[in-house]
């Protein structure tokens, strides 16, 4: 079974590259995220005693997406053609 696992991943991203996704959607996702995450935790230090620790998990929780995303953006780039360098003479 393992063996599908992998195969279904690159059919995922491929399907994604087809209908227009590409690596840097995917980083600046994560990125955002991350801005996401410290925008929430901070706030989380706003509001009551009551409600601060859900507000805490739900900044964890949206800071758990930017790896995710990082890794998307990553497997999308292994489906954009392969760019040859230029030289310079």
């Amino acid at each position: 079974m393992l063996p599908l696992t992998g195969k279904t991943a690159h059919v995922i991203t491929e399907r994604l590259f087809r209908i227009g996704a590409r690596d840097w959607m995917g980083h600046g996702s994560a990125l955002g995220a991350v801005g996401l995450c410290i925008g929430l935790w901070i706030r989380a230090k706003t509001v009551d005693q009551g409600e601060r620790g859900n507000a805490e998990r739900r900044a964890l929780f949206v800071g758990l997406w930017a790896p995710t995303l990082w890794l998307m953006g990553d497997s999308l780039r292994d489906h954009e053609p392969r760019r040859r360098p230029r030289f310079r003479l």
